[in-house]
């Protein structure tokens, strides 16, 4: 990852889920510039196995080949719906962070009381392994776990792209992106079958 270089793009990918079948998607590709030249949408079923597939899916939709790393807004989205990030990286060709924003002792013991049973969820978690906790320049401290790159490097990217509080510019611009569609999209329905 070449993190020098002034027009580095990260696609940051968020999702927004309020007690619906499902979960909006969004992604947004930022320069390192803070310009904005690209968004992406999908959807994943909340409490499904779906959101790797579909997050695969969205990057290949950009077709793009000038994006430099994903940044995820976590590694478990829509209620246990867990991402494969190594798997990503490994069919993009692309590092892959995930970032969270709270210590935790994990999610092993409410997947098995959620899920009881589902051994290919409970797997797919524990494969994620540990995060790494990061201080970024505003004081705040965010976990992180790199795919296709280095500790140092998922640092930095964070570090370059976190402006305000600690959520770095690329995911708070998908997250509120993703929440404006799921408001807009389909009220009061179980479905966003218009994304």
């Amino acid at each position: 990852m070449q993190l020098q270089k002034q027009g580095i793009r990260v696609l940051g990918i968020s999702e927004s889920f309020a007690h619906h079948d499902w979960s909006v998607l969004c992604g947004v590709v930022m320069r390192r510039d803070l310009h904005i030249d690209g968004f992406c949408f999908g959807k994943v079923r909340v409490g499904g196995m779906d959101a790797t597939t579909e997050i695969i899916r969205m990057i290949m939709s950009l077709n793009r080949q000038d994006v430099n790393v994903i940044l995820l807004n976590g590694c478990v989205i829509a209620w246990y719906n867990v991402i494969d990030p190594g798997e990503i990286s490994e069919i993009t060709g692309l590092p892959v962070i995930c970032v969270s924003y709270k210590d935790s002792e994990g999610l092993s013991g409410h997947i098995m009381h959620h899920f009881p049973g589902d051994e290919k969820r409970l797997k797919l978690y524990e494969k994620l392994g540990e995060r790494s906790l990061i201080q970024v320049k505003t004081g705040f401290s965010v976990y992180a776990r790199g795919y296709g790159c280095d500790e140092h490097e998922a640092r930095q990217l964070i570090r370059i792209f976190t402006l305000h509080g600690k959520i770095p510019e690329p995911l708070r611009v998908a997250r509120l992106c993703a929440r404006t569609v799921m408001q807009h999209s389909w009220p009061g329905t179980s479905s966003p079958d218009n994304i």
